[in-house]
């Protein structure tokens, strides 16, 4: 398994501007508040908000942002309620795309999914149409310039708190763990003081689809940025063997 282009994808990312951080904390916000309003405030009884605290804390966001967001929805009774829903469909060429979202408006989201769908050429499809193709991981992504420790010991660290996979890329580090082992993983990897550029239970594709056209590239782009546009839009995972910038 291997994800050069999503550390690309993630360093780019981190060095957006404001406005794509702000959008990314507004998200992390969402995360947040489901998963106070489903286990609590506190984030040692709350392994859920333990993950989302360090998937905020791995995108620069603030402390005081993360415990205004936790106190807001402990606090306000008033607070959207948030309904998780996923959409399976395909892009150009047969690429496979699903999009997580949570909403306080499932038609809105409905209509605005489908309609990025199908400005980009393509169109949503029944549930479980392509999520087959994908298989639920964690993911913990290492910087290697960030991190002083051997690949080896890091390896034994993973592998010793449940990891399933170890992988040394060119420029970081890679864990993969199954979804239920993942706040373990996770934990023990930040108890050693290792620094990590993302970690989450993501969707990884089984098999990858180029796109050799140039519409077929622009179409997929135009969905991609329409659905990254949503607010109600949470992550999207697709199976398009994006072409790493540089070597655009």
């Amino acid at each position: 398994m291997s994800g050069h282009s999503k550390f690309a994808n993630i360093k780019h990312k981190k060095e957006k501007n404001d406005a794509a951080k702000g959008k990314i904390f507004t998200r992390i916000g969402r995360e947040i508040a489901v998963a106070v309003k489903e286990g609590g405030a506190d984030p040692a009884n709350n392994s859920k908000l333990r993950d989302v605290v360090a998937k905020a804390k791995a995108n620069n966001m603030p402390n005081d942002t993360i415990d205004r967001s936790i106190k807001k929805a402990a606090g306000d009774a008033n607070t959207a309620n948030y309904e998780a829903i996923t959409y399976e469909g395909y892009g150009p060429n047969g690429t496979a795309i699903i999009v997580e979202t949570l909403t306080d408006n499932r038609n809105r989201t409905a209509s605005n999914v489908r309609n990025a769908f199908t400005k980009g050429n393509g169109n949503v499809g029944t549930n479980g149409c392509v999520s087959f193709m994908f298989d639920k991981k964690g993911q913990i992504i290492i910087d290697k310039e960030e991190c002083e420790m051997e690949a080896d010991d890091l390896m034994m660290i993973a592998l010793d708190a449940g990891a399933e996979d170890f992988a040394d890329e060119e420029d970081c580090y890679e864990v993969y763990t199954d979804p239920d082992s993942f706040s373990e993983v996770r934990e023990a990897l930040e108890k050693e003081g290792i620094p990590m550029a993302s970690a989450e239970v993501t969707m990884i594709p089984q098999t990858y689809v180029d796109l050799t056209t140039a519409q077929d590239i622009k179409m997929m782009n135009r969905i991609l940025d329409l659905l990254d546009e949503d607010d109600d839009v949470q992550e999207v995972y697709h199976n398009w063997n994006e072409p790493d910038e540089d070597e655009e």
